[in-house]
């Protein structure tokens, strides 16, 4: 299929064990394997296609996405692993739904973060480059966010935060933060889903943690 020859890589040819079984029990009609992947990559691919869509329509393109994947199963090639070629899937029919809206979306595949002037951090936290002591270190360093961070963190004040401040970012950021840190996916498995180099994905994730940590920031100084 299109989508899998367009996102075929080396490493991505040799395939596990375990996922060359889930494809013989997929293309046998097995419907608990079906229901597994079903539950295993649903909520990723929901929450993937809620940057781009409202959240009923992407409910839709979701639900849609799983009756292409069963009809394409049996010409699944193994190109690229089972996970990717269903994003892709996804993300095509993402695209289509946001050309039927008649909008114009910033997709990843679309974005050279080089070109943006957006610092990553708000320079007003940095000492002049004139300092005599300590050029361009921090003049506002990061807010310690206490003793235990990593329960503060799991508190569900703080996880409605991160939620929040993702949602709040630009489409491209908000996709690469989403599959990296939420879901999982390495850099490689990110580039070739979205088209993106190596370079864009780490520009679109480091500006993304960014702005995700100045809300934590925020957000911890004011408890």
């Amino acid at each position: 299929m299109a989508d899998e020859e367009a996102l075929r890589s080396p490493e991505a040819i040799h395939r596990h064990e375990p996922e060359i079984e889930l494809l013989a029990r997929l293309r046998a009609g097995d419907e608990t394997a079906f229901m597994s992947l079903i539950e295993h990559h649903s909520a990723a691919m929901l929450r993937l296609a809620s940057v781009h869509l409202a959240r009923a329509v992407a409910e839709d393109v979701v639900q849609d996405t799983w009756v292409g994947v069963l009809q394409g199963i049996g010409r699944f090639e193994g190109r690229s692993s089972l996970k990717t070629w269903i994003f892709s899937i996804l993300m095509n029919r993402v695209r289509t739904q946001v050309h039927r809206e008649g909008r114009s979306v910033p997709f990843s595949a679309l974005q050279d973060p080089a070109t943006e002037s957006e610092p990553a951090v708000d320079p007003s936290r940095f000492l002049g480059a004139d300092h005599p002591k300590w050029p361009h270190h921090w003049a506002a360093p990061p807010k310690s966010w206490g003793d235990s961070p990593e329960d503060r963190l799991l508190s569900k004040e703080a996880r409605g935060q991160i939620q929040r401040a993702i949602e709040a970012l630009p489409a491209g950021q908000r996709e690469v933060i989403t599959l990296c840190d939420v879901d999982g996916w390495d850099s490689a498995e990110v580039c070739h889903l979205l088209q993106i180099t190596p370079n864009n994905q780490r520009v679109l994730l480091h500006r993304a943690r960014s702005r995700v940590r100045h809300a934590l920031e925020e957000y911890f100084g004011e408890g």
